[in-house]
């Protein structure tokens, strides 16, 4: 079943048919697909980061459930009428085939790669990650990471202590083990990335230590890659400064291109730190760690 809505309706119309019997709600763009289409970029707690002025409401039920009866006490928990709406039948499928269907070999470079253990990989002999879309953030399509990944590759010569912090599912970690920085640490405040990061290493043959921040030992890196959003990484400068050497670099991405200004001028006061990269209206900025004040 679905429908549109007002975005001031929109959750409260979602909690209902949930509470109702729905076994799962989408939100989406209704003019998706067309000229009209509103891409969304922006962070939780944003104004207007959340939804679009009128938004589709797509909800899944059962093959036994009386949708149309549920769409009714749904309308009569909010007290809101019955919105205009159609219903529609989701065949059957292997949907485990279908999710894989949408990931193959992401190319990196010429000579690298991230392939899902279900892909063959173009190049045998490349520098070829396994790696797996599963709970935590990150399979190397979205344009943040792979300019990290990019980045990596042109900063390790090997032997560097690396920090990926935010790290989800470990792929920049392993990434950069691969290519060959020597005391590799992954955190996340997720316990899930934590599992899903020791996983993806053990897939890779890789050696690498992952821990909540809280467990962090007190040392300072050659290179910390963050791949998180603005605003975290605005308020994480003083930590994040705090654990790169003096000469050491950091690279910074999750920053949408109006936000790079704010970001650079938070790690300013420990880094010379501008705009290495930018990709379809994301960058990543990049620095080196100053001394700190005598």
């Amino acid at each position: 079943m679905r429908f549109d809505a007002p975005a001031a309706q929109a959750f409260a119309w979602s909690d209902a048919l949930l509470a109702v019997g729905a076994l799962s709600i989408d939100l989406s763009d209704p003019a998706a697909g067309t000229p009209d289409e509103t891409p969304q970029y922006g962070e939780p707690g944003e104004p207007g980061a959340d939804l679009w002025p009128i938004s589709r409401l797509s909800a899944l039920f059962g093959p036994d459930a009386d949708s149309l009866a549920a769409l009714r006490s749904a309308s009569s928990v909010i007290a809101l009428p019955v919105p205009a709406h159609e219903t529609y039948v989701v065949a059957e499928q292997d949907w485990v085939r279908a999710t894989q269907a949408q990931f193959g070999p992401i190319r990196i470079a010429d000579d690298f790669w991230i392939i899902p253990s279900w892909a063959q990989a173009p190049q045998p002999h490349a520098l070829n990650l396994r790696l797996d879309p599963g709970l935590a953030f990150g399979t190397g399509a979205h344009p943040t990471t792979a300019l990290c990944l990019e980045w990596m590759r042109t900063r390790i010569r090997g032997g560097e202590s690396l920090l990926d912090y935010g790290c989800g599912s470990g792929i920049l970690a392993i990434a950069g083990a691969r290519l060959g920085a020597g005391n590799v640490v992954g955190t996340d405040v997720d316990p899930q990335a934590m599992r899903a990061s020791e996983e993806n290493a053990r897939a890779n043959g890789i050696t690498a230590t992952f821990v909540l921040p809280d467990a962090l030992a007190p040392f300072r890196f050659d290179l910390i890659v963050a791949n998180i959003l603005a605003n975290p990484l605005t308020l994480l400068a003083p930590a994040l400064a705090g654990r790169v050497r003096t000469g050491g670099r950091i690279a910074l991405s999750g920053i949408l291109e109006p936000q790079a200004k704010a970001v650079v001028a938070a790690y300013a006061p420990w880094f010379n730190i501008d705009v290495w990269k930018a990709r379809d209206e994301w960058v990543l900025l990049a620095g080196e760690r100053r001394s700190d004040p005598a």
